[in-house]
């Protein structure tokens, strides 16, 4: 009988959840699969033979006492506060589901502390790798314990100062988008949406890790190109003193963003994965605009991008009409091949099979016994 695969989900924006859910989604039909989640209802789509086990959401939780608080955080961790119960109640609920269901493989997306313990459980348990700034002790040793590190990413985009050892034991499944609406000409897509065939449409997308597109540089945008229709999808983080212009319109949240992005002639957006990935896959014109995230992780990907020549960015929101008029530009010169290129429609499947079958390989053939000298009875 095969052993299971268990996954946990940061609860942080829907980027994790979505891509478990399009890489569970290839196991074989005889593979339990389950998921450990703060965040259960992004799992709501999810299959049915996927069992998704709760786990207390911390977010808002304080320190009981002052003393607690000063204990200073140990530098192999990253947040491991003290004296919070349901941090106890998450530690356990993972402990037990991994012994009870004979986990065979944990698959942790993301969190060093996580990994760890998967490892200290005695389960084999491989980290999902993002891009940031990752190369201090908390990240290195949770990496160097994992039985492999999954790259949802093109290996082209690898970082450089990314460990050998590490990429020696890193599966890249090349650009996983898990975003499946057909991908439309600009015409077609256009006469969908009701725009206009021949204006020039710049559109702004963020996802929901953060706080939203700032609106005040979007108006000096409208205000730098006025002859293109600016048209803005996702949350907007507003000031309170912006003008509005009308070839600025907000959208909110989209559920056709494909649509949108194939009638756009540019594309202004986050550095988010999926985010990225959507925008390769319509091969669209990308302006890079990474938000600010632990450990400088969209800062550090933005940069893979444009050494790649798949986008152009900017240190900062332009803030006036030279700035834009220039970041604009230099967006109509690039060649959309080199960030089409860092798209695979197969990468979930891809992931998928790594996943089963280095879970199989270490679990295959006789047991071994290993003495530890830790136990060994002289």
């Amino acid at each position: 009988m095969k052993k299971p695969i268990a996954f946990f989900a940061h609860h942080q924006g829907r980027g994790h959840a979505n891509r478990i859910m399009a890489i569970a989604e290839h196991f074989s039909e005889d593979r339990q699969v389950s998921v450990l989640t703060a965040g259960p209802d992004y799992f709501e789509s999810v299959s049915s033979s996927v069992e998704v086990v709760a786990l207390p959401n911390m977010i808002g939780e304080t320190v009981p006492t002052a003393r607690l608080f000063d204990e200073p955080t140990p530098s192999v961790m990253h947040c491991v506060p003290l004296g919070l119960p349901s941090m106890r109640k998450t530690m356990r609920t993972i402990v037990e589901h991994l012994d009870d269901r004979d986990i065979g493989l944990f698959v942790v997306d993301v969190s060093s502390e996580i990994g760890m313990l998967g490892r200290i459980c005695s389960t084999p348990t491989v980290q999902m790798r993002l891009h940031g700034d990752r190369n201090d002790v908390g990240h290195i040793g949770s990496y160097e314990a994992m039985v492999g590190i999954l790259a949802p990413f093109d290996e082209r985009m690898e970082q450089q100062d990314y460990p050998r050892h590490l990429r020696d034991k890193t599966f890249y499944t090349g650009g996983l988008c898990t975003t499946r609406d057909q991908v439309l000409s600009r015409a077609e897509a256009r006469q969908k949406l009701g725009l206009p065939s021949d204006q020039k449409i710049v559109l702004v997308m963020t996802g929901g890790g953060g706080s939203g597109t700032p609106y005040a540089p979007l108006t000096i945008a409208a205000r730098a190109v006025p002859d293109a229709l600016w048209l803005v999808a996702g949350p907007v983080l507003r000031e309170g003193h912006e003008t509005d212009f009308p070839n600025l319109k907000e959208l909110g949240w989209v559920d056709n963003v494909t649509d949108h992005i194939a009638a756009a002639d540019i594309v202004v957006a986050s550095a988010g994965d999926n985010t990225v990935h959507e925008i390769a896959r319509a091969a669209r014109k990308f302006v890079v605009m990474p938000e600010w995230r632990y450990f400088s992780e969209q800062h550090r990907k933005a940069s893979e991008l444009v050494r790649l020549g798949a986008a152009v960015s900017a240190p900062y929101w332009p803030g006036d009409y030279e700035g834009w008029r220039g970041l604009l530009q230099r967006a109509e010169e690039l060649d959309t091949e080199a960030l089409a290129t860092l798209h695979e429609p197969a990468a979930a499947a891809r992931a998928a099979n790594w996943l089963e079958e280095l879970c199989d390989q270490l679990w295959m053939g006789d047991a071994q016994r290993i003495a530890s000298p830790l136990l060994k009875v002289v």
